[in-house]
């Protein structure tokens, strides 16, 4: 995940570094996705939101998952850490039981990050949570047996790029100053990689693959990441795993859903999202504050209507929502992150089913007031920013009948060949200020 301190470096090095890379050379080429595969797809569409969990050393530091690069530690002082690592109060089944109060149909979860720790009883290094800390559970293997416990999908975010490790050579553009003086083998790294991925495929059976860090190489336009033979390896071993890669490029062959940071599907105010939108499944990530990991002066929480808005936003623009969370290293998730969950929990138990479950992106595209969302039939109006008691719409298609969502009030409505005209007792704005929810039920 890109830090906020990097993005204006990350930025300019998008016209000399990206667009001269050749990423249909790294992709599964002829890659043929299984029926499996596809089902997988249309269920994680259904699914609508999910949440995004940042966690491991770093949240010791409380400086956020960059502070390893960002204050240039050395990478043999910075594992010292690990031996400090006790996370006493981390209780799989709470955060899942809060993740699913919220109304999200799956979590991601950091299995490692930039700074080369394992949150899982990996057998390609003893730098993990089992072999290197006194805490030594295996806390992928619990978040897995209460998400099929509980009934929530298990994906898993793997970083690609390692501030750690002195196989990762050539050293890319992150991660110089943590003293690596040794060039070792990529190969070496390489197959590192993918016997890990091939570990959290297999024996944690990972529902998806949210991959990280191919950007650290764009300094290295002509560098391979070799995504052919992970992405294979990944679908042979389970077909319907979903493979995702947060290159802020269209996606590759072989991959199954494309992801947007910080941004809606269409959207580009982070200088992150300007790729073209993809016939795949879509997601947006965005956090809950400021940084993804936890930082303690970080208390910058977006209201629940703000968050609201933001999974309404992503909906309308047939996109799921991955809304993260730091938790703090004590192994708790941080109150206010609570707060939010548990809010946004409140307004899904009544209009959940206009976001998720089947819904698609509307037929009308989004507009000044607001989205639209769809499920076969039934156009839901999420009207965000309407302040007039009269409203136009472009649609075509003949109405049956139009009704406040949550009261089932009619709404009077006239259709011309132009389109149609819906008149409110109240301005949208002021009656529900967060979402002003509208079903109409075509013939």
């Amino acid at each position: 995940m890109k830090s906020v301190l990097t993005s204006a470096l990350r930025i300019a090095s998008v016209a000399v570094g990206l667009l001269s890379a050749t990423p249909q050379l790294e992709a599964q080429q002829g890659y043929q996705p299984t029926t499996d595969n596809l089902q997988a797809r249309e269920q994680f569409r259904d699914k609508g939101f999910g949440i995004f969990l940042h966690w491991g050393l770093y949240s010791m530091f409380a400086q956020g998952e960059w502070y390893m690069t960002n204050a240039n530690i050395n990478h043999l002082e910075y594992a010292k850490s690990a031996a400090g690592f006790y996370p006493a109060k981390f209780n799989a089944a709470e955060w899942v039981a809060a993740i699913k109060a919220s109304g999200a149909g799956y979590l991601t979860i950091t299995s490692r990050h930039h700074d080369s720790f394992s949150l899982w009883d990996t057998k390609y290094s003893d730098y993990n949570i089992v072999k290197a800390t006194p805490f030594g559970r295996d806390v992928l293997a619990e978040l897995r047996d209460e998400c099929r416990k509980q009934g929530l999908g298990f994906h898993i975010y793997y970083s690609l790029l390692d501030w750690h490790r002195e196989d990762y050579y050539p050293l890319g553009r992150t991660g110089r100053g943590t003293g690596r003086t040794g060039q070792g083998k990529w190969q070496d790294y390489d197959d590192f990689m993918n016997n890990q991925l091939t570990e959290l495929v297999r024996d944690y059976d990972a529902d998806a693959i949210w991959l990280d860090g191919w950007w650290d190489h764009d300094i290295h336009p002509d560098f391979d990441w070799n995504f052919g033979r992970m992405y294979h390896n990944i679908h042979q071993i389970k077909p319907s795993c979903l493979v995702g890669n947060n290159h802020h490029q269209t996606p590759f062959e072989g991959e199954d859903f494309q992801m947007f940071e910080r941004d809606v599907p269409g959207a580009n105010t982070a200088g992150l999202s300007g790729q073209d939108i993809s016939h795949l499944p879509l997601e947006t990530c965005q956090t809950m504050n400021g940084m993804w990991g936890y930082k303690i002066i970080d208390q910058s929480y977006k209201s629940d209507s703000t968050l609201i808005r933001l999974l309404v936003q992503t909906a309308g623009r047939n996109a799921n929502l991955l809304l993260n969370i730091g938790p703090e290293a004590s192994g708790v998730l941080p109150s206010l992150a609570l707060d939010r969950l548990s809010k946004i929990g409140k307004w899904m138990q009544i209009y959940g089913k206009t976001v998720k479950d089947g819904v698609r992106g509307g037929i009308i595209p989004p507009q000044e007031w607001g989205v639209t969302t769809q499920r076969g039939k039934t156009l839901y109006l999420h009207i965000l920013d309407w302040r007039s008691r009269m409203l136009s719409l472009p649609l075509v298609e003949h109405v049956r009948s139009v009704k406040v969502f949550d009261s089932g009030r009619p709404v009077p409505f006239q259709q011309t060949k132009a389109g149609l005209t819906l008149t409110f007792d109240k301005a949208p704005s002021e009656a529900n200020p967060i979402d002003y929810v509208v079903e109409v039920t075509l013939k």
